[in-house]
């Protein structure tokens, strides 16, 4: 399951798209309205000043074309892919020289997703634009609210929005297919209690929600980033779970899975190092599988491949 948030190019930038180049403005020698140049009704000047000068046009025009080009991706970047649905970058202005654990990308949006999001984005998404405070209660209409930070095609938080009515769930993705597919799911199932956030969950869970808001934080199955000089790109660091805790109500739980053992292990060995969490686990170490946690297409195929799934949940204290 993709993650969010932090997040957050979140580790990594959009795709650009190609970028096409703009004429550069006129030169000396450019030709005028009657076809005759410049060239034409003035003499070179002799010397080096004349062979210099070719080369010096060719770089103005060089330095023109790569700032044009580099414009038209920006504004490529900014512009969204459907009116009224997800904005590209809805935190642009927010945008920092940091490691990001998610690596947005541009996917295939069926038809069915792409009429979800033109229809029900107005009512139930919402752009991490970093602008403003969520109000959560006027959100949910008085819910307790987990936030679940990267829902893939949103296939488990749609069936545990269905399973517990009672819990509003703030799932937050960047992958645009799986937005419009959570939101038709949710549709189908007769859930209202869902809201799809778009973008760096760093940025929400700094700038965005007040404390003490939040019953609850999913993440499963985060990107393992599994070679070791990507470790840093992890999403469960200190540096995280210090933005988590102030958002979080006291006995709030913490609720990771992976079927990687390695940043299990990583998760457990932070979790357990943070003062402001307390593994829920007698014996302090994984737990079993909640039952309100779906098994996903997703965990079965890596069940069949021999994967072992760990749960973690840790309470805020």
């Amino acid at each position: 399951m993709s993650e969010q948030p932090l997040n957050p190019s979140p580790a990594g930038t959009p795709d650009d798209a190609a970028a096409g180049t703009a004429p550069a403005a006129p030169g000396p020698s450019a030709p005028g309205p009657t076809g005759s140049t410049a060239a034409d009704a003035l003499p070179l000047p002799a010397g080096p000043a004349s062979d210099a000068a070719p080369d010096a046009l060719s770089d103005e025009d060089a330095a023109a074309r790569r700032a044009a080009s580099f414009e038209r991706a920006r504004r490529l970047r900014q512009e969204p892919r459907f009116p009224g649905g997800p904005a590209a970058d809805p935190a642009g202005s927010h945008h920092e020289r940091r490691i990001r654990s998610f690596q947005p990308r541009r996917s295939r949006v069926t038809t069915g997703q792409q009429e979800s999001l033109e229809r029900l984005w107005p009512q139930w998404g919402l752009d991490i634009d970093g602008k403003r405070v969520l109000d959560l209660a006027e959100l949910f209409g008085g819910l307790p609210v987990v936030l679940e930070i990267g829902f893939g095609m949103g296939e488990a938080t749609a069936q545990m929005a269905a399973d517990d009515p009672g819990t509003g769930i703030l799932a937050v993705d960047v992958h645009t297919p799986g937005q419009g597919n959570l939101l038709g799911l949710a549709e189908k199932a007769g859930s209202t209690n869902v809201r799809v956030a778009n973008g760096d969950a760093v940025i929400l869970l700094r700038e965005m929600l007040a404390p003490e808001s939040l019953d609850g934080l999913r993440v499963y199955f985060p990107d393992p980033w599994p070679k070791a000089r990507h470790h840093k790109r992890r999403l469960i660091q200190p540096d995280f779970l210090d933005l988590v805790a102030p958002v979080l109500r006291p006995g709030a739980i913490v609720h990771c899975a992976t079927d990687w053992e390695p940043y299990a292990e990583q998760m457990l060995e932070v979790l357990t190092a943070h003062p402001r969490f307390e593994n829920t686990a007698a014996d302090g170490g994984y737990a079993p599988r909640p039952a309100f946690r779906p098994l996903t297409r997703f965990e079965g195929q890596g069940l069949d491949k021999g994967h072992v799934v760990h749960d973690l949940l840790f309470a805020r204290v």
